[in-house]
């Protein structure tokens, strides 16, 4: 994914925020052969939508909101937010080719995401940001 126009286009957005995770590198030895190779997992992501989604339901920010997820670690955060504002909503839209069992049990009526839907909800080929600097859509995701 192209990182910077990501997230140059998501910060013309008004009322919209990005909270970042990270990403750690670890040597993995394959047991048969003996090579070795760089492996990345990420960190701190799942716990950052945890903190966020309950602070914006403490600080009552929404009445329904959707997670775009399939990470069963979001499961004990919307039990939470369930149990204590029963009246606020958490939807739960699974990415393309993910899913997890414990969140669609805990969601009700998850939505799917395909490839089809997201590929008619990109930004627009050009986006002025307001220091009228113009970014450009990579090619391949025309």
């Amino acid at each position: 994914m192209h990182k910077g126009f990501t997230k140059d286009a998501l910060g013309t957005l008004t009322d919209f925020s990005i909270y970042f995770g990270h990403f750690l590198s670890d040597q993995v030895t394959c047991a048969r052969c003996g090579h070795t190779h760089q492996t990345h997992h990420e960190k701190m992501t799942d716990v950052n939508i945890a903190v966020e989604m309950m602070t914006d339901a403490f600080q009552d920010r929404f009445d329904v909101a959707l997670l775009v997820s399939a990470g069963s670690d979001l499961v004990a955060p919307i039990r939470a937010i369930r149990q204590l504002f029963p009246r606020k909503r958490v939807v739960v839209a699974f990415p393309p080719a993910r899913f997890s069992d414990a969140l669609k049990h805990m969601s009700g009526k998850p939505l799917h995401l395909d490839v089809n839907l997201l590929s008619k909800a990109q930004f627009p080929e050009r986006i002025r940001k307001p220091d009228g600097f113009e970014i450009i859509r990579p090619a391949k995701w025309r």
